[in-house]
């Protein structure tokens, strides 16, 4: 490995993660080692295909190395050696710097975080940061890895995998960049870590890391859109445009749940801006016919971001004496959906139809 270069592990490649790792290793300051999950197969035989409004159309694209969860695999293009389980840090002749994480963050589904960037992490050395939705996501991190800087990455591109392998990234790349507060570190040594990350992936020129000291507020601003558009477009399967143009979807669930965010976020010390539901309301384009990750996950039969998105702000909310009763009622709904898919994936056991003494009917009327 080129020693000049930051050693980056990046884990989860969806739209998201394949843009972030693609413009780390374009600013040519970063060596990047991917660890793919459902898409590995397809993309160490012929590498990603990316349509980027950033960095154009690009072929067979891998990470410098890539990763998933068993066997060794020989990557042609760049006869890297690539593999498929997370790395272990104490074999590494070179420690990570950075983790990054583009996984879903589902706290409700094992594996959590923790678990899965465990191996890779070496104390005292290692930053991780988290470009992932939701508030309180860092608590975990924090708390399994006292030792280590935890940083915030909130993703404002549109980027999605429209097939396993080939990524569409239609509005450019802004990743908002800043430390979470860990009380065992100076606070020195946390805005350093994140600041050189913030260099590295301006380094490309082609996408934008932006430094913000105010991480929280920026995670609290997000939600405001986040807990409206992305819930209730999963829950009622529509996109965001076809939701604007529901008058009432519009003045009796957006709105009123946008309300909700902004109080708790007051309570909580981070005074968004006075028409904050009003930019979240119309920050997509009107006929940009949008769909949220939360949609995008329950049409996929995936698991959603319930806990970190909703049910942390429910949580929040009632912590702080704040009433959130349209947040409470959409966190439901959500719950129901994720018990489904649950279900769905055979994670659930559910016991047997009684047939109320109408069996021989139920016999006779089967196919």
């Amino acid at each position: 490995m080129d020693s000049t270069k930051s050693n980056i592990l990046v884990i989860g490649f969806g739209g998201i993660g394949t843009m972030t790792a693609y413009n780390l290793e374009a600013g040519g300051r970063a060596t990047v080692t991917g660890v793919l999950r459902s898409n590995y197969d397809l993309v160490a035989s012929r590498g990603f295909r990316i349509w980027s409004c950033d960095h154009g159309q690009v072929e067979s694209w891998r990470p410098t190395s890539g990763m998933n969860a068993a066997r060794p695999v020989r990557n042609k293009a760049d006869m890297m050696i690539v593999t498929k389980a997370v790395p272990d840090a104490r074999t590494m002749a070179s420690p990570f710097d950075y983790i990054v994480v583009c996984t879903k963050n589902i706290p409700d589904i094992p594996p959590t975080v923790a678990e899965v960037i465990a191996p890779a992490i070496t104390p005292r050395h290692t930053s991780v940061v988290l470009v992932q939705n939701g508030i309180n996501i860092e608590k975990p991190i924090i708390a399994a890895f006292p030792e280590n800087v935890v940083i915030s990455g909130i993703s404002l591109m549109n980027s999605s995998e429209l097939r396993p392998g080939e990524i569409f990234h239609q509005d450019h790349d802004n990743l908002i960049i800043g430390a979470f507060r860990n009380p065992n570190l100076d606070i020195e040594t946390e805005c350093r870590a994140a600041k050189l990350f913030t260099d590295l992936y301006n380094a490309s020129e082609k996408a934008t890391g932006e430094y913000s000291a105010e991480v929280q507020f920026m995670r609290w601003r997000k939600l405001v859109y986040n807990a409206s558009y992305n819930s209730l477009c999963a829950i009622t399967g529509m996109d965001t445009s076809k939701l604007r143009l529901t008058h009432t979807a519009v003045t009796e669930l957006l709105l009123p749940v946008m309300l909700e965010v902004k109080s708790v976020a007051r309570a909580a010390g981070y005074q968004l801006a006075a028409d904050q539901e009003d930019i979240s309301l119309n920050g997509d384009p009107l006929y940009g016919y949008f769909r949220p990750s939360m949609q995008q996950d329950i049409e996929k039969g995936n698991f959603m971001e319930v806990e970190v998105i909703v049910g942390e702000a429910v949580r929040e909310g009632q912590r702080l004496g704040v009433p959130v009763p349209m947040l409470s009622t959409v966190y439901s709904l959500l719950k129901v959906l994720q018990f489904r898919t649950k279900v769905n994936k055979g994670m659930v056991e559910l016991p047997p139809m009684k047939d109320f003494g109408a069996g021989n009917i139920v016999e006779v009327s089967k196919p």
